[in-house]
């Protein structure tokens, strides 16, 4: 799984230096507890304005509230702490509001010797939010994803989706956070290999989920009130982060790098006060799929 990570991390920073025509700033950084990890950003790139590939590598003790946010470890009887965690975190945000932000993360987590039941689990999954509502991207989204749940039997895309509406939604504004994709955490119920072999195939189809959108978009023509609806969004994007996400409340409570921990947040957002949008426009049909999920699929 370390090593997988690595080399995604190359892949994905490889074709973003391509798109952007930049590079990445690098980071490896240490931490005290145990282990660390090695971040890349880009910052206002020709094609992002920010965009983020962060991996870690940890160890250590738990304190009590980091181990209650940290998923699966509920299913490990008794009270031993000692964990380590790998995965790979990021998050892409582009210039054109026309042009979807896109977030996936994949991990490993291990309790105590990871060697008796529930002590080891596998999670992750990637996310689509865009500004602007094209289906033909959700669905693409979606179907490269279900072809990878399909190939492995301990995958179910349905009820992974399912689960990715669920999580990335904002109680306080009763939407989601964008269109979905697939989620999934606490999975162990197989062999570790096939749990592997599987969180691998998700994390390798990134590309080929991300990119075909991407070049689609990047270049279209947009206002600048359309620029400032993407503002908006992203400062949707910023309080589901702050205020509910699962692995940012973990990288806190674990004393991890904070630069690397809120790598996620845009360069740029916007809070209107009492901010409503008008009857009949592209504005107001993505806010009706944010607050009724729509089954892109048909599965």
């Amino acid at each position: 799984m370390v090593e997988m990570v690595h080399l995604l991390q190359d892949r994905i920073c490889e074709a973003i230096s391509d798109i952007d025509e930049t590079n990445y700033r690098e980071d490896e950084w240490t931490r005290e507890e145990g282990g660390g990890g090695r971040s890349r950003v880009f910052s206002e790139g020709k094609v992002f304005e920010k965009a983020g590939v962060n991996v870690s590598v940890v160890y250590g003790t738990l304190r009590p509230e980091a181990a209650e946010k940290m998923g699966g470890g509920h299913q490990l009887e008794g009270n031993d702490l000692d964990f380590f965690a790998t995965g790979i975190s990021l998050v892409l945000h582009p210039n054109n509001p026309m042009a979807p932000t896109v977030h996936a993360n994949y991990r490993y987590f291990e309790r105590g010797s990871g060697e008796i039941e529930g002590s080891w689990w596998f999670g992750g999954g990637a996310d689509l939010t865009p500004s602007y509502l094209f289906e033909e991207d959700a669905i693409h989204f979606h179907k490269v994803h279900k072809e990878a749940c399909d190939r492995h039997s301990i995958a179910d895309y349905r009820h992974f989706k399912e689960w990715c509406d669920s999580y990335f939604h904002i109680p306080h504004r009763n939407e989601g956070r964008g269109v979905g994709g697939i989620f999934f955490d606490d999975m162990h119920g197989s062999t570790k290999l096939e749990c592997f072999e599987f969180v691998e195939d998700c994390a390798n189809q990134f590309l080929a989920a991300y990119l075909p959108i991407l070049e689609r978009r990047k270049d279209l023509p947009y206002t600048s009130n359309q620029k400032a609806w993407q503002q908006m969004r992203r400062g949707r994007y910023v309080e589901f982060n702050l205020v509910y996400d699962r692995g940012t409340k973990f990288g806190l409570t674990t004393n991890g790098r904070i630069e690397s921990i809120l790598m996620s947040l845009p360069l740029t957002a916007r809070w209107e006060y009492c901010h409503e949008v008008e009857v009949g426009t592209e504005e107001e049909r993505l806010l009706k799929v944010l607050q009724e999920p729509v089954n892109w699929l048909g599965v």
